[in-house]
């Protein structure tokens, strides 16, 4: 019973601890990220963080994962009880664009990463991959489902909708634009016309 309760604390503490780093990795991206920063910010000593990780980079990993997780629970799996077709794409849009509006700590660490070799850019390269399938899928769908044409090619939409989304993070948080949002559900609305049944 002890070992549980010790157990079951360290993983809550784990999660507190990656929760901060998420929400560092929001504002300053993924390479601002030490233990050091952490433990300032987790009110924590620096030895208490690097006992839950080990490294500076498994404390990165484990936040893409932790990253990756949130967007499947918060955009994806949402969108997914849509039914197939354009209401689930329209959802995974919409959730991806509230989701993305406090800043993605992906897109900073593909930017920031993108020519990098190592672990860390392995694994954004993971998640992105994954991602891209899971829009290719969705687009997949709505083919089947009749609402988008028969000719359409599900990796160049999931391309141009991931495209919209970057822009759309890009001005949002580089210009502080106050119309992103209005401009890139225009963009999707369009892209999805152009590919109609």
């Amino acid at each position: 019973m002890v070992l549980a309760a010790a157990t079951s604390k360290g993983v809550a503490t784990r999660e507190a601890i990656v929760d901060h780093a998420i929400a560092m990795a929001r504002k300053q991206g993924l390479d601002s990220l030490s233990i050091g920063t952490l433990a300032q910010a987790s009110a924590m000593s620096k030895s208490g963080v690097f006992a839950h990780f080990g490294s500076r980079e498994d404390m990165q990993l484990a936040v893409l994962d932790a990253v990756a997780e949130d967007f499947s629970q918060r955009v994806l799996a949402p969108a997914f009880r849509k039914p197939r077709g354009l209401k689930r794409l329209r959802a995974i849009v919409s959730n991806w664009m509230a989701w993305s509006q406090d800043g993605c700590p992906m897109i900073a660490a593909a930017i920031e990463y993108d020519d990098r070799p190592g672990v860390i850019r392995d694994r954004v390269v993971h998640w992105q991959r994954r991602l891209r399938e899971a829009l290719a899928r969705a687009v997949e769908l709505a083919i089947e489902a009749g609402e988008l044409r028969a000719g359409t090619d599900p990796e160049q939409v999931a391309f141009e909708l991931f495209g919209i989304v970057l822009v759309l993070h890009h001005d949002s948080h580089l210009f502080d634009t106050t119309d992103a949002i209005a401009r890139a559900t225009r963009a999707f609305d369009r892209l999805f016309a152009s590919h109609a049944n």
